[in-house]
């Protein structure tokens, strides 16, 4: 075997291990649902972000420019994850909160793309909601970059 089909193997078991985790993981949430049901529910790319661990193009989420008082909940299954309070502009073109509700996310090490870094999912339904970095402002230095349509904004 060469370096190229060692490396591509190696990738093959990472990906294959993360789908296994995710698997096991999803049997621990409150809300449950196959694959037609979320289709029923979400939009295409809300699907493929919650449920698949799709990324959205940077920039394209509206809910960057939301700076109104309320809460962003999950748009599986609307549970609260974020409060207006904790929106920051990051730069980074997602939407970005330096602190959750509380009991409102799950987070597992994500080895995906050849990086380590933390996922961060409802709690309630699993559904991927995006990273958390360290770089974030204070009081907590964490930066949830998280994917908007994976939210939706509830005014109050």
């Amino acid at each position: 075997m060469n370096r190229r089909n060692a490396v591509f193997l190696s990738g093959l078991s990472i990906m294959g291990l993360s789908f296994t985790a995710r698997q096991a993981l999803a049997a621990n949430f409150e809300i449950t649902k196959t694959d037609a049901e979320w289709k029923a529910v979400l939009t295409p790319a809300q699907f493929a972000t919650l449920r698949k661990e799709a990324t959205e193009a940077p920039g394209t989420s509206p809910l960057l420019n939301e700076h109104r008082k309320g809460n962003f909940d999950c748009a599986g299954c609307d549970l609260p994850i974020f409060s207006s309070d904790a929106k920051f502009d990051s730069g980074t073109g997602w939407p970005s909160f330096f602190d959750h509700l509380p009991n409102a996310i799950g987070s597992q090490e994500d080895n995906s793309l050849f990086a380590s870094r933390t996922e961060v999912h409802c709690r309630r339904c699993g559904g991927h909601l995006g990273h958390v970095f360290d770089d974030g402002p204070m009081p907590t230095g964490l930066r949830y970059c998280m994917n908007g349509v994976a939210l939706k904004f509830v005014a109050g």
